[in-house]
């Protein structure tokens, strides 16, 4: 077998069928793509100002083939073969049409044809009067046939169309970096977590009249016939008047498939007016309306709300949707307003940041520095008064309150001295509220309080601080003498305390003393009955002792008496008695009468001095007179006397003596 004759056997066969099959124009097209025929001649000439053929002249065909086998001649047509344009959801494509009517100077995009399929029908949007250029209808999520090209089709993901010039890709490749800087490709989302407002501003229409800055609200009510459904129908929005520019109509909360090559889209924050402030509205768009401030407001005008000026009634605290292009809002606060004349402290709403101390000149030529701090209040219903007459708070502060509250500090103090100006603060001060209050109420301000601080000294008036000094000295000296005083009020108080606490804690010792003390006087007085009881008693005992001893001392006495005269006289009853308690006295003490041992004194056995105790004794007793004892004890010395006498005589006059004791 020869394989070389085989071989170009095979080839001279493909050729031939290749030939076949090009002359029969067979074009097979899958069914997700296009083919745009491009037409070679015709009899009918070439285009001359257009790319697409309408009329079978020689160019691009403004039908496209769609899948399937297609027979066209190629000695007439060559097909292009395309993708399908598909658009994913929640993006959004532009179209450039190449062909078409030349836009006016007042548009910058084409016209909508037929809407909804515009793109489409090549056919119905040139003889419908389509326009070149950048469109304003745009493409939603879908598949299409379009025929690329007569339409250039941008997305996100790239630009659909076939090549016809060189310059296209750079040409269209600025466009798509336009729309993707404007976030284009993708619908505008006002999210309301974020508080934001859509501010639009359009780029084709007519122009505004002169003298307006901000574009009428126009379509912008479901039941008007030209609703345009904020500004996602770009025709609807200009056959209802709509202008080209910054627009009145703002944007709230929602998603918005708006052609950003028709209207750009700025998000601002939404106005809020926290509790506490109004929002005075100082609008630049409307009307010009009637005057309703009054004959008597001399400093502008205010109208209702919608015209432009100053509205005459605020908005009240709350969030709303301004348009801040179209006018804006000044803040007015209704609670109290500290303004702080003072260099280093500002008050919470910082009107007074450009404030400092008031410098003044006493009457005694001093030239301290006076802080001050006044509280005012804004009626919320004169609020757009005080805007249209000063602009704003601010504004109020530095160029009319600041040199009216200094200029009567100033004057108050040339009438006062640098010590009265310290003392009489209070006065001064209730005074200054006074009589500024009329001057605020001038400005529709409403005065609070006046307050006064100290005055501070400088470098070029040190000696301030010297007399403030003594003054501080002053008043310490009066105060440590009213402490002194209160200190020994508060010792005498403590000392009295002290005492009575002492007094309570030995409350039980008196008591206990005072109950002792009691007992004790009635024991006594007890005791002093009972001794005079006893002494009665004794007295009693006593007197009947006594009277019985008188009564046996008589009768003793008769008894004696009778004794004696029965003894035959008075010494013998004396000797009876002597000789019976002699005798008892023996007896009771147990003596020997007749002693054992008898020592002689010289005399012989048992005496002494020639006398024996027992007869000197009876001796004694037998004497015949009672005074026989003294005569022995008197008569008789001891140096006459005998030893042994004389010793007897003294144990007698011994025993004698003890009996009588």
């Amino acid at each position: 077998m020869n394989w070389a004759a085989l071989g170009l056997g095979l080839i001279a066969f493909l050729i031939v069928l290749r030939i076949i099959w090009w002359a029969l124009g067979i074009q097979v097209i899958p069914n997700n793509r296009i083919g745009i025929v491009e037409k070679w001649n015709s009899p009918k000439g070439s285009l001359k100002d257009r790319i697409i053929a309408l009329h079978g002249e020689a160019g691009y065909q403004p039908e496209v083939l769609r899948g399937g086998i297609h027979f066209l001649s190629p000695i007439y047509y060559r097909v292009h073969q395309m993708p399908l344009v598909t658009i994913p959801q929640g993006q959004m494509g532009y179209i450039f049409a190449r062909d078409g009517e030349p836009l006016p100077p007042t548009q910058t995009l084409g016209r909508v044809i037929i809407e909804g399929r515009t793109f489409q029908d090549a056919r119905a949007f040139l003889e419908g009067g389509g326009q070149r250029g950048p469109q304003r209808e745009i493409l939603r999520e879908g598949t299409y046939a379009i025929n690329l090209a007569l339409f250039v089709v941008m997305l996100e993901d790239g630009i659909h169309y076939l090549p016809v010039n060189k310059g296209d890709e750079q040409m269209f490749g600025r466009m798509a970096n336009v729309i993707h800087e404007r976030a284009g490709f993708k619908p505008l989302v006002v999210k309301d977590k974020d508080d934001k407002t859509g501010v639009v501003t359009v780029h084709d229409g007519p122009s505004l009249p002169e003298g307006e800055i901000i574009a009428p609200t126009v379509g912008d009510k479901p039941n008007n016939p030209n609703y345009h459904n904020n500004f996602q129908d770009p025709e609807k929005f200009l056959k209802a008047g709509g202008y080209r520019g910054r627009q009145y109509q703002v944007l709230a909360e929602g998603t918005y498939f708006i052609n950003r090559l028709f209207a750009t889209v700025e998000l601002i924050n939404k106005v809020i007016i926290d509790v506490g402030y109004v929002g005075v509205v100082v609008s630049y768009f409307g009307e010009k309306g009637a005057d309703i401030s009054g004959d008597d407001y001399k400093h502008g005008e205010l109208v209702g709300r919608g015209y432009k000026g100053v509205w005459d009634t605020p908005l009240m605290p709350g969030k709303y949707a301004f348009n801040n292009y179209a006018g804006h809002i000044v803040p007015v606060p209704t609670t109290n307003i500290i303004l702080k004349w003072m260099k280093e402290e500002t008050g919470v709403h910082r009107f007074d940041e450009n404030l400092s101390e008031v410098a003044i000149i006493t009457k005694d030529a001093f030239e301290p520095s006076l802080p001050l701090s006044v509280v005012v209040h804004i009626d919320y219903r004169k609020a757009p008064l005080v805007i249209q007459r000063f602009g704003d708070i601010k504004l109020l502060v530095d160029q009319t309150l600041d040199p009216m509250v200094g200029a009567y500090f100033k004057n108050i103090a040339q009438t006062k001295t640098l010590i009265e100006l310290v003392q009489e603060r209070s006065s001064i001060q209730d005074a200054a509220s006074l009589d500024m209050k009329v001057k605020f109420a001038h400005y529709n301000l409403e005065l609070e309080e006046v307050l006064i601080g100290t005055p501070s000294y400088s470098e070029k008036h040190p000696d301030i601080e010297k007399i403030l000094t003594q003054l501080r000295d002053r008043q310490i000296a009066m105060e440590q003498v009213e402490t002194f005083s209160r200190q020994q009020i508060a010792a005498t108080k403590e000392r009295e305390l002290r005492e009575s606490q002492a007094k309570a804690n030995q409350q039980t010792s008196l008591t206990e003393s005072e109950i002792k003390i009691a007992v004790a006087s009635n024991e006594g007085k007890a005791e002093y009955q009972r001794s005079l009881q006893d002494a009665s008693k004794i007295k009693a005992i006593a007197e009947a002792e006594a009277e019985r001893e008188a009564r046996i001392g008589i009768a003793k006495a008769i008894a004696v008496e009778e004794q004696v005269k029965a003894y035959g006289g008075p010494q013998f009853q004396v000797l009876q008695v002597v000789m019976d308690r002699f005798a008892d006295a023996i007896e009771k003490s147990g003596v020997e009468v007749v002693p054992r041992m008898v020592i002689s004194g010289g005399g012989g056995e048992g005496k002494q001095g020639g006398y024996s105790v027992f007869e000197a004794l009876m001796a004694m007793l037998l004497s015949e007179k009672a005074g026989l004892m003294k005569n022995i004890g008197e008569s008789r010395t001891p140096s006459t006397m005998d030893p042994e006498i004389a010793r007897m005589k003294q144990q007698i006059m011994g025993s004698l003596g003890k009996k009588a004791n």
